[in-house]
């Protein structure tokens, strides 16, 4: 068959599939995302995602395995040193991160915050890994009364800043971001994004707006997406992958507000005609289930996203490819909060698969990105092996 002319790329955030063999170099072995979640439920209801051979990849329990799988299926290692959201995904379109993005457990150093307090002439208050509601709830009214910003981070490599918008207004809140993107471009710190959390109301009943804006690093290298928008393909992004990819190489860009949302976004986008890459991420499930290590909200997200896939493999089209795949674990009964270093499950569908089949195991997220650019006839990138004559 010839090449296929919309491939559509869905990353399920943090949906691991057991360990990766290095996991306990990274403090993770025993990691198991899925599996623990079906534990937990006693078996997960996701039969379209069964349908696709999610269970032949590896039994999960509640999830029948297919007498004949409709889609190829396999599990991806991830060759770059970490396991954030920013390494997992530019490793997939094609970059190798020898040097982790790092994270700030126990907040950041009196340097850095020392300069930026210098910088933006206001004092900072905060400085611990917090959820964004309760530290708005907690401090929210000394920010009020002194207009120091709330400066927190997460289990992720980000510099979260929170301010009210009538204490400090919203323009300066992005030049006070701007300013701590600038600070941290030193490879001392590494943070991956800065993010401007702005919120309204009054004590007790604060309430965060939609003026959140991320400050992402560019990615170290271009990227499968940086040559299809050159050779004048789209790259349709939804959700947070343009904040991922500091907009490189993306066509457009389109927000989403959780996964449910992204799903309605990814059904409407699949109605346009256009040719290239529509690259959807679901953040639901490590933001709020993952992180919070909360495996009934994950498992049951997990399967509200099961119930829309129908909705997707009914709208394709003879020349389209679907790839579901993750970008790290975040196995909500394991120790802390952190994600966890897994390997992820990769199901490759089209309409002209009679049966599908076991793909060999990907040694690099980075064979995703090699297959798109050689779907498209781009230049393949210096990392990954296309699989795409496998798949045809």
């Amino acid at each position: 068959m010839s090449n296929f002319n919309r491939v559509f790329l869905v990353v399920m955030d943090s949906v691991g599939i057991g360990e990766a063999p290095d996991a306990e170099q990274f403090n993770d072995k025993g990691a198991d995302t899925l599996g623990h979640i079906a534990d937990h439920m006693n078996g997960l209801k996701m039969p379209n995602m069964g349908s696709l051979g999610l269970s032949n990849i590896r039994e999960i329990k509640g999830i029948e395995k297919a007498a004949a799988p409709k889609a190829h299926y396999t599990t991806m290692r991830e060759a770059s040193n970490g396991k954030d959201t920013m390494t997992g995904h530019w490793e997939i379109m094609g970059l190798h991160i020898d040097q982790p993005f790092r994270t700030f457990p126990q907040g950041f150093p009196d340097e850095l915050l020392n300069e930026l307090e210098e910088k933006t002439g206001r004092k900072i208050i905060g400085n611990k890994p917090a959820s964004g509601t309760e530290i708005i709830k907690e401090l929210g009214e000394e920010h009020m009364e002194t207009g120091a910003l709330i400066v927190y981070t997460s289990a992720d490599s980000v510099l979260q800043i929170a301010a009210h918008e009538d204490i400090v207004p919203i323009e300066e809140q992005y030049k006070i971001c701007e300013i701590a993107r600038e600070l941290t471009l030193d490879e001392k710190y590494m943070v991956g994004r800065i993010i401007a959390r702005p919120f309204v109301g009054k004590p007790g009943a604060f309430e965060r707006t939609s003026n959140r804006h991320d400050y992402a690093l560019k990615p170290f290298g271009r990227t499968v997406m940086n040559d299809l928008a050159d050779d004048g393909y789209d790259v349709v992004a939804l959700g947070k992958i343009s904040d991922i990819y500091d907009g490189e190489g993306v066509t457009e860009a389109i927000r989403t507000t959780d996964n449910m949302d992204g799903m309605d976004k990814l059904v409407s986008s699949m109605d346009k005609e256009f040719k290239g890459l529509n690259f959807l991420n679901l953040v639901d499930f490590d933001a709020k289930y993952g992180h919070r290590r909360d495996p009934q909200g994950y498992g049951e997200a997990l399967e509200a996203y099961d119930a829309r896939l129908p909705e997707v493999l009914e709208k394709m089209k003879e020349d389209d490819l679907l790839i579901i795949t993750a970008d790290h674990g975040n196995d909500p009964v394991h120790h802390g909060t952190d994600h966890t270093r897994e390997l992820v499950p990769l199901i490759v569908y089209h309409k002209g698969i009679e049966q599908g089949k076991e793909l060999d195991q990907r040694m690099t997220f980075a064979d995703i990105g090699a297959t798109v650019a050689d779907n498209f006839n781009v230049k393949l990138p210096e990392h990954g092996k296309s699989f795409l004559n496998e798949i045809k």
